[in-house]
């Protein structure tokens, strides 16, 4: 009787184990089957991940809480790249540009260009500073939801050229994604058409929203243009505080990927109070967070916006 319990037992193990192996075989051939993306950070992956869907596994380069314009890749990263079919990057200036750590990872590894997508293409960069070509382009564009519309027929037009088969697939994909982008930016036009002018006043820490700025006609001030070791010196504070004075915005918003410190003392020294909640810049926040995807990003930062200006 024992001997018949263990042949029995020993058949489902066997059986389990086939099975399984099967089953993985059937897995890795799945994967197999998906186009490989490498993306720069975190936006663009979100962007492709929606419009690729089952049919794509993307690796995404700069990690959550990393600084996109500075970016050391890791052994795995290179190892992806090598095996991508395509690589998804933002551009104006986002990841270096020209010369920059993105450029010499390509060419460390031999890439084909071919297969590289900058994904901003149609958007007509913004400078920094004195707002001439002479200056540094602003890459802060995806902030504008009428640049993620761009972006995301920008992935459409690179997945149906790389893998023209399931072309169909990314064309519905892409006509409900960018169906939600046009809705929310049908949000933002509204929503800033009714805050009074006076009101309509964005003080944040850097320089990023200026491509949201100038489409809604907003007026905005910050801190330091750009992220350096400079960030929030005395004679930039100094500046933010008699701007903010000059202006009289309803509150001040921090980003939730910088230093409080900064704005706190124009906050002191200005009187005007900072908004509780960050508006998000640079990133996506991580899963637990109310923008862990970009059209939650655009919905987030629209909320805190029209709060805080309508106070």
């Amino acid at each position: 009787m024992e001997m018949d319990l263990i042949k029995r037992i020993s058949g489902v193990l066997i059986a389990l184990l086939i099975l399984t192996g099967c089953s993985s075989d059937s897995a890795d051939e799945e994967q197999n089957d998906k186009l490989k993306i490498t993306s720069t950070f975190s936006i663009m992956t979100d962007i492709v991940e929606a419009i690729g869907g089952d049919h794509v596994e993307v690796h995404n380069l700069v990690p959550l809480g990393t600084d996109p314009h500075e970016y050391d890749p890791k052994p795995e990263d290179i190892q992806f790249l090598t095996k991508s079919d395509a690589l998804f990057y933002n551009g104006l200036n986002l990841e270096g540009e020209n010369g920059g750590w993105l450029d010499k990872f390509i060419s460390s590894i031999n890439y084909d260009e071919n297969k590289v997508f900058r994904a901003t293409e149609e958007v007509e960069p913004m400078y920094l500073a004195s707002g001439t070509k002479d200056e540094e382009i602003n890459p802060h564009s995806f902030i504008d939801p009428n640049v993620g519309i761009k972006m995301a027929e920008a992935v459409e037009q690179a997945l149906i050229e790389i893998d023209a088969d399931n072309s169909d697939y990314y064309k519905k994909r892409a006509e409900e994604y960018i169906s939600e982008l046009k809705d929310i930016e049908a949000e933002y036009r509204e929503t800033f058409e009714n805050i009074p002018d006076e009101k309509r006043i964005l003080v944040a820490s850097e320089f990023a929203f200026q491509y949201l700025t100038e489409q809604y006609d907003i007026q905005e001030g910050y801190i330091w243009a750009i992220d350096t070791e400079d960030n929030g010196s005395p004679q930039q504070i100094k500046d933010t505080t008699e701007f903010v004075k000059q202006h009289n915005p309803p509150v001040l918003f921090v980003e939730s990927n910088v230093d409080r410190r900064p704005m706190e003392a124009v906050s002191k020294e200005s009187g005007v109070p900072i908004y509780e909640k960050p508006l998000y810049s640079d990133e996506i926040g991580n899963r637990d967070s109310e923008a862990s995807t970009y059209i939650e990003y655009l919905r987030y930062n629209l909320k805190v916006l029209s709060d805080g200006m309508n106070r």
